[in-house]
């Protein structure tokens, strides 16, 4: 069981493809890949920084015209197909930042996100009899506790809090419990980022959630995964 002061994380990411594109990047596309990723670098432009980083302030930069609309680079050639668990923190396949926007979460809850340029979601991850589910359901775990997250029984209790936005139970989508082969199936899916979480945010220190969100295709080259 983790002490009562364990410092918590919520963990989002979201996997960014490599492709060339003939045409300009948007503008959103464009802050993303030549200013606010800094890839394998520490986030030095959140305004709430991570206890890991050092409390690192942010500073002033801005996108130099040598680098604007500038696609991002292939993949070098001994790039791994997928995200695994040994994926050095400062590696420049991964870019690990704080969510500038934050999830209505306690101020010492750190909201972290990973944006990855090799795929979360892989052929060799996820089996056929899974792949349905994982793209309706995503994949999530929880780090740093011994006792079993809360009981989905639980959700209707919560749901209140989100009637603003007309959240109810039978707007949710959710796949039932499967078979225990199946749930082995799901875990084992998402080990690499599961460890990869229990490598960065020690267990005996942080109480961390993730998840990653069904494939969203929002922005032209970009993929989008949350964990």
């Amino acid at each position: 069981m983790v002490s009562g002061d364990c410092k918590r994380t919520w963990l989002n990411g979201w996997v960014m493809q490599s492709q060339h594109k003939e045409n300009a990047q948007r503008p959103e596309e464009n802050y993303l890949v030549n200013y606010r990723l800094q890839w394998g670098k520490t986030d030095t432009l959140s305004l709430l920084p991570s206890v890991l980083d050092g409390g690192a302030r942010p500073k002033e930069t801005s996108i130099l015209p040598s680098k604007f609309d500038r696609p991002l680079p292939p993949l070098p050639p001994d790039a791994p197909e997928y995200f695994t668990a040994d994926i050095p923190a400062d590696s420049d396949l991964i870019s690990i930042i704080q969510n500038d926007w934050p999830y209505s979460v306690p101020i010492e809850v750190e909201h972290t996100l990973i944006w990855s340029r090799v795929p979360i979601f892989h052929p060799a991850l996820i089996p056929a009899e899974i792949d349905a589910r994982v793209q309706q359901d995503g994949l999530c775990g929880f780090t740093g506790n011994e006792e079993p997250p809360p009981s989905p029984s639980t959700l209707p209790e919560c749901l209140p809090a989100l009637s603003e936005w007309g959240i109810t139970m039978e707007k949710l989508v959710r796949s039932p419990r499967s078979s225990p082969e199946i749930e082995e199936m799901v875990k084992n899916a998402g080990k690499e980022v599961n460890d990869f979480v229990k490598r960065r945010w020690v267990e005996s220190e942080w109480e961390t959630a993730w998840f990653i969100n069904p494939p969203v295709s929002k922005i032209p080259s970009l993929c989008f995964h949350e964990i």
